[in-house]
């Protein structure tokens, strides 16, 4: 069995996050989403519209998830690949190159982003892009 894991906030859900989702999960048969944690992304100096244990809800509904995780810090990476007995980590590629220290323990697969949607979007759309706290990393 190949294991896939990849990970993010996950807030605001739309056809992009679905997206990756979708093409992370075609390249194994189990997927694991470590899903940043309201505390986390504290220290990221994000806020997430939606908390984390509703995300957390709404990606074990997605039929292409089968487990999530918190993720609590930059560092778990290495131990969640090595303790999930993880094949590929899977990131969008606005991160290419980020997590290649992550080729020792596994395969690192960036996928293609969705044009025209992402979470800054409709947190701009929604008039919330001005607030620090709620911009997205680029």
């Amino acid at each position: 069995m190949k294991k896939v894991i990849t990970y993010g906030t996950f807030d605001l859900l739309h056809k992009g996050h679905i997206r990756l989702l979708k093409r992370a999960k075609a390249l194994g048969d189990d997927l694991t989403v470590c899903l940043s944690s309201d505390e986390f992304n504290a220290e990221k100096g994000k806020r997430a519209y939606t908390s984390y244990e509703d995300r957390k809800y709404i990606l074990e509904a997605i039929r292409y998830v089968d487990r999530v995780i918190p993720e609590k810090s930059w560092d778990q990476k290495i131990h969640d690949v090595q303790d999930n007995d993880i094949d590929i980590f899977v990131m969008g590629d606005d991160w290419k190159g980020k997590f290649d220290f992550l080729k020792d323990y596994c395969e690192v697969i960036y996928l293609p982003r969705t044009e025209g949607i992402s979470t800054t979007k409709i947190k701009h759309d929604l008039g919330l892009a001005d607030d620090e706290a709620w911009k997205e990393e680029e």
